[in-house]
């Protein structure tokens, strides 16, 4: 695996969570993770937000390691950052029998993580009319299912769809390739009610 396929992923716990566990901080890092390194005052125009308030944020996301300087980037007092890691893992079972705090944190964390799937696909649904028919015919995709499995049955699910998503890192290495573009994948697996 080359460097530019390593996705160096941080396990979230309770002290981390308390750093990231806010919705302009969340932006933030995955403005960061995204489109890469940039100024305080390049994200705050991007998210519609004052350089003052992105700025104190990502101090506090550089405090509890997500954020760090960008070598290499900027001139004079310019500070551009980047993010540390490229993907975040939680795991609720981290935080079972955590305090009310803490519980209350990574509900926001994960409401937060909610909210931005829903933005993404409202974005994609009103501007897929902008994109080349290929990716209109058969390249995207919202669908749903309903199945009934056990938990072990659902955690195999969920390992094999990230096994089967992770296959296709870097096989389009280049950002010049013809017709490449990121794509966003979002994966949902929960019990529901059957009444």
């Amino acid at each position: 695996m080359t460097e530019h396929e390593e996705r160096k992923q941080r396990r979230l716990d309770a002290r981390s969570l308390r750093g990231l566990a806010h919705p302009l901080r969340m932006q933030l890092l995955d403005a960061l993770r995204r489109h890469g390194p940039a100024t305080a005052s390049q994200l705050g125009a991007r998210l519609g937000e004052s350089s003052g308030a992105t700025s104190y944020h990502l101090r506090q996301l550089a405090t509890h390691g997500f954020v760090e300087d960008a070598p290499g980037h900027g001139k004079g007092r310019e500070r551009w950052w980047q993010a540390v890691d490229q993907g975040l893992v939680f795991n609720s079972g981290d935080f079972e029998g955590a305090g009310p705090e803490v519980r209350g944190m990574a509900e926001v964390f994960l409401h937060e993580v909610a909210a931005t799937h829903a933005r993404e696909l409202s974005t994609w649904l009103s501007t897929r009319d902008t994109w080349q028919g290929d990716w209109q015919r058969g390249a995207s995709d919202m669908s749903d299912a309903t199945l009934r499995l056990t938990p072990e049955l659902a955690a195999e699910l969920v390992q094999k769809m990230h096994a089967l998503i992770d296959g296709y890192r870097g096989r389009v290495p280049e950002a010049e390739t013809p017709g490449a573009a990121q794509v966003r994948v979002h994966t949902h697996l929960f019990p529901i009610e059957t009444d």
